[in-house]
């Protein structure tokens, strides 16, 4: 219980230190609430490290922590962290590819693969149904994107519920209470982020249908 109230701490000290990074600006924005800057603080404290080391550079534009701030600016500190969950399960070694196929857009000095939170239209015409592959990701995490094409992003996702989960009974087991509930709490928001992604996915996510 104290390293994680040390955690807490630390977190909350770097998310109030000096004010240089992306997600601060949607941190001081009056029309954010505070239930929504709470959720919006650790990533404002991630980026402090992730922006000071090119190991951890973000593939995606926006970045994985400026999605997931302006996700819970946007839809609320739940609904927004699971977009969030969303997006860190598809930001994987097998992104790129995923995005060729697709077609899509590149962010232009550096490259990245432009994913925005909100989407006007599909790109090409689905042929898969996103509330079909909603309801596959609630009932087993990750089978809904590969129903909807993406195979991988799938095994990711299962994968993303399932450790935190394994960690969640874990710790029930051995009468960890509040570090099970914590983990339970993640487990959640990955759960949730696998229904929403795999909606997404099925809508938008679709490669070019093959002539002939």
């Amino acid at each position: 219980m104290s390293k994680l109230l040390l955690h807490i701490i630390l977190i909350t000290s770097l998310g109030y230190a000096q004010k240089n990074y992306p997600a601060d600006t949607v941190l001081a924005s009056p029309q954010v609430s505070i239930i929504e800057k709470s959720a919006i603080l650790p990533i404002s404290a991630w980026q402090r490290i992730s922006y000071n080391s090119e190991l951890l550079a973000c593939q995606f534009y926006p970045s994985c922590s400026n999605y997931g701030a302006l996700a819970v600016r946007d839809y609320g500190p739940i609904i927004g962290l699971a977009i969030t969950a969303d997006r860190i399960v598809r930001c994987n070694p097998f992104a790129l590819n995923y995005h060729y196929e697709m077609h899509g857009e590149f962010h232009y000095p550096d490259y990245r693969l432009v994913d925005s939170v909100q989407v006007s239209r599909p790109r090409y015409a689905s042929n898969k149904s996103p509330l079909l592959a909603a309801g596959l990701s609630t009932i087993i995490p990750g089978t809904g994107r590969i129903y909807a094409g993406r195979f991988l992003d799938g095994l990711m996702g299962l994968w993303m519920v399932l450790l935190p989960g394994t960690a969640a009974y874990g710790s029930s087991q051995d009468g960890q209470s509040m570090k099970g509930n914590f983990f339970a709490g993640i487990t959640l928001i990955f759960w949730l982020g696998e229904i929403y992604g795999a909606y997404r996915t099925a809508k938008y996510y679709q490669r070019p249908k093959k002539d002939g």
